[in-house]
């Protein structure tokens, strides 16, 4: 039992609150090779850790699973084992519970399964975290575009500089610039709405970002739309968002000009006379424009409502 424990703190490394230990007098000695040799050690040294114990660590990478994908990956570790290691650091708060740095999807599976985890365990401060889950990802090459686009908004927010960002994600500083341009623009909510859209590449979410600046779309509003389609995959999704953004106006009855009268809206009031927007007729077509302090909530409800309305009415013309 005592050298079970013995091993046990040797592989755990020293715990993040610990004070940093005196430098050894002899560090260049036969003592200093051994703490490089315990450390290395460390680096390298596989264990097997309760799946339990695992915790999200750094930043969100993937928008999005893949069911089918997750559940060939289980069923070929069932059937063959784990036979690629992940990634942990102790937890910087938690004793005796780690961090994920990368292998996320191998841990859900081995969760699933019972199974205990293979891991390299590191000591590595946040900065080292995101850098090496940002190369893990970028070795693969599966990341679409938003996904690192948010992935570079998340370390930017946390206060990296692009120059990090850069490293960490194998990529130069105008390149960054332009992630962080269209996930600036984007709010989060209507990514995660869309989600990855693996085929969809920098240019076309610039056009719909440059729509919805433009436009001054409201995220509630493109997330009801993207909502009501139904599409089942999020390439699918993202076309909505686009064709919705990017919409032409209807054409106005009368030609465009100086003299051109505007066309008259009416104020849509609440029962106790709060107004809730204007309603406008313009080439055969309406167009509700809700007041800003309308709630949201109010909002994804009223365009939910639309089809049910429509329905309702048609049955009794």
């Amino acid at each position: 039992m005592a050298r079970k424990h013995l091993l046990e703190g040797l592989m755990a490394g020293p715990r993040a609150d610990a004070p940093e230990p005196d430098r050894p007098r002899y560090a260049k000695g036969a003592i200093g090779a051994i703490s490089r040799s315990v450390a290395d050690l460390q680096a390298r040294a596989l264990i097997e850790i309760d799946p339990m114990l695992i915790d999200a660590g750094g930043m969100q990478d993937r928008l999005e699973s893949d069911a089918a994908e997750d559940a060939a990956l289980r069923d070929s570790i069932a059937e063959y084992g784990q036979q690629v290691p992940v990634l942990v650091r102790p937890h910087p708060e938690q004793d005796g519970r780690f961090q994920i740095v990368y292998g996320r999807r191998r841990v859900l599976a081995l969760r699933d399964l019972g199974r205990p985890v293979r891991a390299l365990v590191r000591q590595l401060d946040d900065r080292d975290l995101v850098i090496a889950q940002g190369q893990e990802n970028t070795a693969r090459r599966d990341l679409s575009f938003i996904e690192k686009a948010s992935f570079a908004r998340q370390m930017q927010e946390a206060g990296y500089d692009r120059k990090i960002i850069g490293d960490t994600l194998s990529m130069d500083k105008t390149l960054i610039s332009r992630l962080i341009s269209v996930a600036d623009r984007i709010a989060p909510d209507i990514v995660q709405a869309i989600g990855a859209a693996p085929s969809v590449g920098r240019d076309r979410w610039l056009a719909l970002a440059d729509a919805i600046t433009e436009r001054d779309i409201e995220p509630s509003e493109l997330i009801a739309m993207v909502n009501l389609s139904g599409a089942d995959s999020s390439d699918a999704r993202f076309e909505t968002a686009l064709t919705y953004a990017t919409r032409n106006p209807a054409a106005p009855t009368e030609p465009a000009g100086p003299t051109a009268a505007p066309a008259p809206s009416d104020p849509v009031l609440a029962a106790d006379g709060t107004p809730l927007a204007q309603a406008t007729r313009r080439g055969g077509r309406l167009v509700i424009r809700m007041e800003k302090h309308v709630d949201a909530g109010f909002q994804d409800w009223l365009l939910a409502q639309i089809p049910l309305l429509h329905a309702e009415w048609s049955k009794e013309e």
